[in-house]
């Protein structure tokens, strides 16, 4: 194992390399005259997510939301913002298990990170945002961090009251809305405008895909042992086109007491331990791994699934299907698996200044 170690580290310096030396497009530098913004994708095989009708992306809505992310404002003593548990350097996501909120509490759940999030939008669930799926929106996903105690602790109508004190906010609002008379509606129509613009698809992996650089044959492999069949079997819930994850809830055998996940917002039992699969994409930026933050390495993440699951009443099908026995990969498999992973790293998604503080 050790020797397959070496190589994919070797392999990550290789990754590292390649995705820093092309920037994402996404940038703005394609919007069109009336001020609305416009998404480009590299190709064909990445759709368009769908876009609320009531809240479409302009210019001006990107760039107050922009501002009102990174902005301490939101919070009840002026100490934390979004950014403060979403960091661009960690794909939006914490570098810490727990985040500290105000007052310094802790939290329930390590942060997600925040890319690829619109595309949540398309699925029939309305579970769709949150660890436990207690968000039907972009929009909607907004108001818990800004409200509960353990993170932003404020309340909506102190946020909307310090926003319209404020030098600059309420022209930017009227700018963005026609109506420098702020909401709180209006204020996570910005924030969820600036969110959805957080895409990342300019990974190593996606320019193999693309045929501008060669697969090497080490995450040709793991690939094949990642997608559904293969060695890992990983790929019926994170592989959904080029997102990588299929934006399901499940219990992934992490405890033989599970959280409740899902069951809190459903009240249903066969709820109990699911949690939404998040995207294997930028996974070298957004340990430590799993809901509770309790993996710390990519390699730990890989054994669990191999040799570490527990099996509930609620545990996935793709997890119990591999037991007693478990996915038994060998040394080089797992190596390969981790070359794979490593080549969804988008240093360009970090690095795009048009995600970070204004």
């Amino acid at each position: 194992m050790k020797s397959r170690i070496v190589l994919a580290s070797f392999f990550l310096a290789i990754v590292l390399a390649i995705s820093c030396s092309k920037d994402a497009k996404i940038d703005g530098s394609n919007n069109t005259n009336d001020g609305s913004y416009t998404f480009t994708f590299p190709d064909k095989t990445w759709e368009m997510f769908p876009v609320p009708a009531d809240n479409p992306s302009t210019l001006a809505g990107v760039e107050l939301g922009r501002k009102l992310f990174y902005d301490p404002i939101l919070s009840i003593d002026n100490t934390l913002a979004c950014a403060s548990c979403h960091k661009a350097q960690y794909s939006f996501g914490d570098n810490t298990p727990l985040s500290n909120g105000v007052s310094g509490l802790i939290g329930k759940r390590n942060a997600m990170p925040l890319f690829n999030l619109a595309w949540a939008d398309a699925t029939p669930s309305p579970h769709k945002y949150t660890w436990n799926g207690g968000a039907t929106s972009i929009e909607r996903q907004i108001l818990a961090p800004v409200t509960l105690p353990f993170e932003m602790g404020s309340n909506l109508d102190t946020v909307v009251a310090k926003l319209q004190r404020h030098p600059i906010y309420p022209a930017m609002f009227f700018k963005t809305f026609g109506n420098s008379v702020i909401d709180i509606n209006n204020v996570t129509y910005a924030i969820a405008q600036f969110e959805r613009t957080l895409i990342s698809y300019n990974s190593p992996f996606d320019r193999m895909i693309r045929k501008e650089i060669p697969m090497p044959q080490e995450v040709a492999n793991g690939y094949a042992h990642f997608q559904s069949g293969g060695a890992g079997d990983c790929g019926h819930c994170h592989i959904n086109g080029n997102l990588f994850t299929d934006y399901s809830f499940q219990n992934n055998g992490l405890s033989e007491l599970p959280d409740s996940g899902l069951a809190a917002i459903t009240g249903k039992s066969y709820d109990i331990g699911r949690f939404k699969v998040p995207s294997l994409r930028n996974l070298l930026f957004t340990a430590p791994y799993m809901h509770d933050g309790s993996m710390k390495t990519i390699l730990d993440v890989i054994e669990f699934y191999n040799a570490s699951t527990k099996i509930t009443v609620t545990t996935s099908e793709f997890i119990t299907k591999h037991k007693p026995l478990g996915l038994q990969l060998t040394a080089k498999q797992k190596g390969e698996l981790y070359a794979f992973l490593l080549s969804l790293t988008d240093s360009s998604f970090i690095s795009n200044t048009e995600f970070h503080k204004p």
